[in-house]
């Protein structure tokens, strides 16, 4: 096991899809023309500002730092998790959006057509890989959005907890004049009350902290 690291292995198995020996000149294109392609994550704009308030997010900045989030927050899973895997889809989950773009969480009309988008991007960016590498990285994919696994679950709750951090540090973030609503809030950071339970305190009051400023509209049905 890698010191510091729960669920990780120290060496890469022979098995391991991503650790193949390369074999040809066109296997090593294929690679190096999927690497030049994710790049292009670091254009997509995300709606979450930097703490600094100086400009927004890119996706691959907010991939790097859900990375970081899980390795942070880990001891607080109620379960056992494989945290390389974990680690693997937060990395790779949001490369779709260079194609299907970053959807906003609270643009209804946008998440309409979001699943679809998204399995197109899936298609083609992973598709750039030798075919090994394509169906290990779509099959990382599918099983975060699936959500069935405890790892997905996980990765899950750290996409949603990340934003949050975030806004909760720089004034609202995100949140600001877009008539978001306490109940909103709350249906969107579900995910962590199951798989962090013990981060779930800090969630609520973070919102409430923020109906209080006015930034979102505390629900009547809440009493809290």
């Amino acid at each position: 096991m890698t010191p510091g690291i729960p669920g990780t292995s120290g060496s890469p198995k022979a098995s391991d899809p991503l650790m193949r020996q390369a074999t040809s000149p066109d296997r090593i294109g294929q690679q190096i023309a999927f690497l030049a392609e994710a790049d292009k994550l670091k254009l997509i704009l995300r709606r979450t500002p930097l703490i600094d308030l100086s400009r927004r997010e890119n996706s691959a900045e907010h991939s790097w730092h859900l990375i970081l989030t899980a390795m942070i927050v880990r001891e607080h899973v109620g379960a056992d998790v494989d945290l390389m895997r974990v680690l693997e889809m937060l990395a790779i989950h949001d490369l779709i959006e260079i194609d299907a773009g970053d959807t906003f969480a609270y643009d209804f009309k946008g998440q309409a057509t979001k699943a679809e988008r998204e399995r197109a991007g899936a298609e083609r960016v992973f598709g750039i890989l030798p075919d090994d590498q394509r169906a290990y990285l779509r099959q990382l994919w599918d099983e975060f959005e699936a959500q069935e696994t405890i790892e997905a679950r996980f990765a899950h709750s750290v996409d949603r907890l990340q934003p949050l951090i975030v806004n909760a540090s720089c004034g609202g973030g995100s949140w600001i004049n877009q008539n978001l609503t306490q109940e909103d809030i709350l249906r969107r950071m579900a995910p962590i009350e199951t798989a962090l339970p013990t981060l779930w305190p800090f969630v609520t009051q973070t919102i409430d902290r923020y109906c209080a400023a006015g930034v979102l509209a505390k629900s009547p049905s809440r009493t809290r």
